[in-house]
């Protein structure tokens, strides 16, 4: 099951991270507008500065993070690829090609699961 919730997060993630290059690629042509890019957080060094309970001294135990695994940044660089701004908007078609691709895969095992758990209940096993 955790592997699903994992699956969820990162359904989160590639929804963000659409969103984000949809409106880079919206304001290619807007005079000084700054693209963004959706990043993961430090996760673990967050893990670490709160409270961690562990069993064994060498373990470190899970921690519920409410809060998402990435933050929307914004590029300060100056560097003006589309002339007007710095969207690349190659690089910006590759990134939500690749990203499609990621939300499809996770898309298609999150529904294989499911399938596969309502196909046990309905034939019990």
């Amino acid at each position: 099951m955790s592997s699903i919730k994992e699956l969820e997060k990162f359904i989160t993630f590639c929804t963000a991270k659409n969103k984000v290059i949809s409106k880079n690629i919206a304001n290619v042509g807007s005079k000084n507008y700054q693209r963004e890019d959706v990043v993961f957080k430090d996760v673990l060094a967050e893990q670490t500065s709160s409270r961690i309970k562990t069993t064994n001294s060498k373990h470190l135990n899970q921690v519920n993070n409410t809060s998402q695994p990435f933050e929307i940044k914004v590029d300060k660089s100056e560097d003006l690829v589309s002339g007007i701004n710095n969207v690349d908007i190659e690089n910006e078609m590759a990134n939500l090609a690749e990203n499609t691709i990621n939300f499809k895969f996770a898309s298609k095992k999150i529904n294989s699961y499911y399938q596969t758990l309502n196909d046990v209940i309905r034939n019990g096993g």
